[in-house]
């Protein structure tokens, strides 16, 4: 598809993109040599769950499996992951929701690829638990923050960079993605800034690494990390969106090691605001960034590329963009990719999601714009949407479709209408994978999806109050697993 981004207008591109949208709602089980065997096993946290500091538990924005820990026994296969919640509850502003992390046990008993579950048994495959919770501090022991730094920029300190700060002083962190390394450290990325951090084991930041300059939110010519969350009271941010850089709540969404951990690529949720992040017609260009990863405490940026997000029609005929959510690396050419609609699922007036799709991205053939003019704010790389002539981008694949009828079925969960807790909710934003550690299939794995469930709960407690979500939403923290083959994934 790599041509069909270059053309001169915008218009165009986005018609040919639209003619082919109905290619991409249809499921794709083979990718040169990757294989969607089929949904395996599906598995909940009630919304109703609570942390062992007493607050509302939300997860999947981030998640990190512990292949060391993984085994497969007689019983089927047990394990932890490690799932990243958000900034917490917030639906008129953000609170003073205190970072964390997540410790879930696992215990799964995947179906055989294409087979049915036993009736009553369609949503237990997977056993998830919250066994810990851990804080995640600053670099000098203190709470961190889910407020949006509404006017706070942290100095510059040492080897740290800037940083986002609220009105109370904390470092302010609107967590998404997690990748946990051998020592036990972990990189997150973040909304925000949109930064990459670096915490130790216990949750203690280690360092920062900024992005370039071409997508740190820039508002009157200086940094301004606020995302126009305000809250009751407070102004909102001036002006409402960044002039230049990451468009409000359109951070460092997706973020991932690649298997022979030389490589750390993240990617920003949509294009940033002079690249037609302006615009949800327009938002198609983001950017993946590859670090080089040697030394964790000092990333370095080695390559950049221009990803498309795919292209569909709302149900009112209007053209959208969607933005991806999640990656897993495959290698430094190539990652897997969740991007999806927004405003439909279960807790949500909207029922029916449009795109919720995993694809394939191949950076191999893109132009790398990394160190290049592209990087500065004040030279657009597509500017209204039209990628610049002189670029090409990432070739995108479809290769497993979420919203899949018959998969959906056959564990008793739907797209749409009823809108009840079996409608899947609206925001999927973690994967991981692991082995399924049979020898007859060294290049199967194991792919956990799950979803963002925001805290949307009925009896909800945060920062020291009950709070009950809008339209009687009580949303479940969801797993879906996926039984896949990736040859050579394996850590060589």
């Amino acid at each position: 598809m790599k041509h069909l981004y270059r053309t001169a207008s915008l218009g165009v591109a986005l018609a040919l993109f639209t003619a082919l949208t109905p290619a991409l709602a249809d499921n794709t089980a083979t990718v040169g040599g990757l294989v969607n065997k089929g949904l395996v096993g599906v598995g909940r946290i009630p919304a109703a769950q609570r942390d062992k500091f007493g607050e509302t538990f939300g997860s999947g924005s981030g998640m990190a499996i512990d292949t060391s820990g993984w085994t497969h026994g007689a019983d089927g296969y047990k394990g932890s992951l490690w799932l990243l919640p958000d900034r917490g509850y917030n639906v008129v502003g953000t609170t003073d929701y205190r970072p964390r992390l997540n410790t879930i046990g696992i215990e799964f008993a995947p179906v055989a690829p294409g087979a049915a579950p036993a009736a009553g048994q369609e949503q237990t495959g997977v056993k998830a638990a919250l066994a810990d919770t851990m804080l995640l501090t600053d670099d000098k022991g203190a709470d961190a923050t889910g407020l949006d730094p509404l006017n706070g920029v942290r100095a510059a300190s040492g080897d740290m960079p800037i940083l986002p700060q609220a009105d109370n002083g904390k470092l302010a962190l609107d967590n998404e993605a997690i990748v946990r390394l051998p020592d036990g450290s972990m990189f997150i990325s973040d909304e925000y800034g949109p930064n990459i951090y670096r915490f130790s084991a216990d949750g203690h930041l280690m360092s920062a690494t900024q992005p370039p300059a071409a997508l740190v939110p820039m508002r009157h010519g200086a940094p301004n990390f606020a995302s126009d969350n305000p809250g009751p009271g407070a102004a909102e941010p001036d002006p409402k969106d960044p002039d230049t850089g990451r468009q409000n709540n359109q951070g460092l969404e997706g973020m991932a090691m690649t298997p022979d951990g030389k490589s750390l690529i993240a990617v920003l949720q949509s294009a940033p605001r002079q690249d037609g992040g302006d615009s949800p017609a327009t938002r198609q260009n983001t950017r993946a960034l590859v670090y080089d990863a040697s030394d964790p405490a000092h990333l370095k940026l080695a390559h950049e590329y221009v990803v498309p997000l795919p292209v569909f029609k709302d149900a009112k005929g209007k053209t959208k963009i969607a933005a991806q959510s999640e990656i897993v690396a495959l290698s430094d050419k190539t990652f897997l990719m969740l991007a999806r609609d927004s405003g439909n699922g279960q807790g949500l007036k909207g029922d029916t999601s449009l795109v919720r799709q995993i694809f394939v991205v191949d950076v191999s053939a893109a132009t790398d714009v990394a160190g290049g003019v592209f990087d500065a704010a004040d030279k657009p790389l597509a500017p209204k949407g039209v990628l610049d002539p002189s670029v090409t981008p990432a070739k995108l694949t479809p290769f497993i479709d979420i919203n899949d009828k018959g998969e959906l079925g056959r564990f008793g969960l739907h797209n749409g209408a009823p809108n009840d807790k079996n409608n899947l909710s609206e925001k999927w934003e973690a994967m991981s994978v692991v082995s399924v550690l049979d020898p007859k299939l060294p290049d199967d794995y194991f792919l956990f999806v799950a979803n963002d469930n925001d805290f949307l709960a009925q009896d909800g407690f945060q920062v020291g109050a009950p709070y009950k979500a809008e339209d009687g939403a009580d949303v479940d923290t969801m797993f879906l697993v996926y039984q896949v083959t990736l040859p050579g994934l394996t850590k060589k």
